[in-house]
């Protein structure tokens, strides 16, 4: 937890190995020991943050809900997270940090795009649930709803980091719900 937290703040390479030495109280042969190397604490971190990241949404994703109800709820625990710590807000390890080392990492760029394509359809399958109760038009794209839904989530995690308000990140969250869904 102390790692993905520094490297939530910093990176990847800009956390070093005294950082996190320094933060779990361990030395290095033991991070070592513990973890392997920095890359593959980091992978592990962000497995965490995925693994927490699901569990916080799972239950939302699986229940019958209003597609309106769903995405708020679903867009409030994402805030929720990317709002969340000490030093200033967080925003998505995927989004903010993940993305730069999938460049030069396949082992990371493998993991990015399974997020990134997961949470898609997740979204997708919501939006193919309202459809099918008349939620939505049947002209309705589900899997290109996915993608915006997904899309929304990046730019809160962007915007969140870069210090905009809830307030603020709460208005352009309902404005892509009124925008996927239709107006209230």
């Amino acid at each position: 937890g102390k790692a993905l937290d520094l490297f939530r703040k910093g990176g990847f390479a800009a956390t070093s190995l005294d950082d996190l030495s320094s933060a779990t109280g361990m030395n290095r042969p033991s991070l070592y020991g513990a973890f392997g190397d920095k890359r593959e604490l980091y992978i592990k971190s962000y497995q965490r943050y995925r693994d927490d990241a699901r569990a916080a949404t799972a239950e939302i994703f699986r229940a019958e809900m209003p597609i309106r109800k769903r995405l708020a709820r679903i867009y409030a625990i994402a805030l929720d997270i990317y709002l969340s710590g000490d030093a200033g807000p967080r925003g998505c390890f995927t989004v903010m940090t993940a993305t730069s080392e999938a460049i030069a990492d396949p082992d990371i760029r493998a993991m990015v795009l399974d997020a990134l394509v997961g949470l898609d359809r997740a979204f997708a399958i919501c939006f193919q649930r309202a459809k099918e109760s008349g939620e939505l038009p049947p002209s309705a794209d589900p899997a290109v709803l996915g993608q915006l839904a997904s899309a929304t989530v990046h730019t809160i995690a962007i915007r969140s980091r870069a210090g905009v308000s809830r307030m603020e990140l709460e208005l352009i969250v309902n404005g892509a719900i009124d925008v996927m869904v239709g107006d209230k």
